[in-house]
């Protein structure tokens, strides 16, 4: 159980802060950058939950949430690191698996695509959108602190198949709304420019 009687400590006054095993790095440093991208993908996912979403996809996302405090607990201990001699909470391929059979329940009752999506249409559709794209940031960065350092490789499987979920996801808020808005490549130059 975690108890905070006190929010602020004034330890990261300096630019440094703590990791999971009681390391000190900078707020810079790769793995802060990574667990933060993460944190800022589950509050878009939190606002797009707030916005109202239909009653699947809202149950699935706040597992989701859930997770990616899993997802951020895996990060913050380096691989190897065993705090208080304990082994770190670490993201399994079960919950990778999970995503994977939402995806395909809700893709099933989706249309094939015949264009790109763009990120749009109804307001819950955008918010999921948005969440999508930061957790495409979040998957980066992952990604560029596992070519510095040791990393759980379903961490990132796990951002990897949420990204594709979010998309998913924001193509069934846009079910029964007009559907997807699909880009038209070149709508937007002029007809006769030349």
């Amino acid at each position: 159980m975690v108890r905070l009687t006190r929010i602020y400590t004034r330890l990261g006054d300096a630019g440094d802060t703590h990791l999971g095993d009681m390391s000190r790095v900078r707020k810079t440093n790769a793995r802060v950058s990574a667990f933060g991208d993460v944190d800022e993908a589950n509050s878009a996912i939190g606002v797009a939950r707030a916005g109202g979403l239909p009653e699947t996809v809202d149950a699935w996302l706040a597992l989701v949430q859930n997770d990616l405090f899993d997802v951020g607990a895996d990060l913050c201990v380096p691989e190897g690191a065993e705090p208080g001699g304990r082994p770190p909470l670490r993201v399994t391929a079960d919950q990778v698996a999970r995503l994977e059979t939402w995806c395909d329940a809700a893709n099933d009752d989706l249309d094939p695509l015949t264009s790109f999506v763009l990120p749009g249409g109804t307001a819950a559709a955008a918010a999921v959108h948005l969440a999508r794209a930061v957790c495409r940031r979040a998957e980066r960065a992952v990604v560029a602190l596992s070519d510095e350092e040791a990393v759980n490789p379903q961490v990132v499987a796990y951002l990897n198949r949420l990204s594709d979920l979010l998309f998913i996801l924001a193509r069934t808020c846009n079910v029964g709304a007009g559907g997807d808005v699909l880009w038209q490549p070149g709508a937007g130059r002029a007809a006769d420019a030349g």
